[in-house]
């Protein structure tokens, strides 16, 4: 499996059955390096509505025929504007051609431009028979301690950028209940208000279990 970074949360993992891409805020982030028309994937996953995070699901869903994967009602807004999607709720798992795919809690919130879209989630992506956890945007709560002794997690896919979501120390914490093998930093450094060291976070980790990893901008690494 191949997890390739494209700033902000925005993460493409492509298996052996197929491809995914998470939260594809592109077009309108000056740091990605790729458009919308660049991606080739069977399924968008959407975290919840904010703009830098639904972002070019529906384009990109357009273009590849794929499905944007949501909450209900998130998903049901995708579709509205044309996209093909399949609503989750939180909780509830469903498997596909290219992997299986369950939704966690988020403390956060979802809007778009017509009002709230239900609740934000996190994502548990079972590929390859590696797990690949993406918090979505949230703040640090203790289910995140069950989320890590139910499931065995290869990488985790956590925010770091504060004011909107955890910040480092709370990353760290996060980390501790998760205990993945492998986390990377997210959401950090795409605006001012969540400019962030990385590095302070991986160099947090050192003592720890799991391995910390940046990636930049564009770069891709096998898990």
């Amino acid at each position: 499996m191949k997890i390739t970074y494209h700033g902000h949360s925005c993460f493409l993992v492509e298996g052996s059955k197929g491809s995914i891409i998470f939260d594809p805020f592109l077009k309108d982030n000056p740091l990605a390096k790729v458009k919308p028309r660049d991606i080739r994937v069977d399924a968008v996953l959407v975290t919840h509505g904010h703009f830098d995070h639904v972002g070019d699901a529906v384009e990109i869903s357009k273009n590849n025929n794929a499905i944007v994967i949501a909450p209900f009602e998130l998903a049901n807004y995708c579709q509205n504007k044309g996209a093909a999607s399949h609503p989750m709720h939180i909780g509830g798992s469903h498997a596909f051609p290219f992997g299986t795919v369950k939704l966690t809690i988020a403390h956060h919130g979802s809007t778009t431009e017509t009002g709230a879209t239900g609740n934000p989630c996190g994502f548990l992506l079972n590929m390859d028979g590696k797990l690949i956890y993406h918090a979505g945007d949230t703040g640090l709560f203790s289910d995140m301690r069950l989320i890590g002794e139910l499931n065995d997690i290869d990488v985790a896919l956590l925010p770091i950028g504060d004011n909107f979501t955890m910040g480092i120390e709370d990353a760290l914490k996060a980390v501790e209940f998760l205990n993945p093998g492998i986390a990377i930093p997210m959401h950090y450094n795409t605006f001012d208000v969540i400019r962030q060291d990385p590095n302070i976070f991986v160099d947090g980790l050192k003592d720890s279990h799991t391995k910390g990893v940046v990636l930049a901008i564009g770069e891709s690494m096998e898990v």
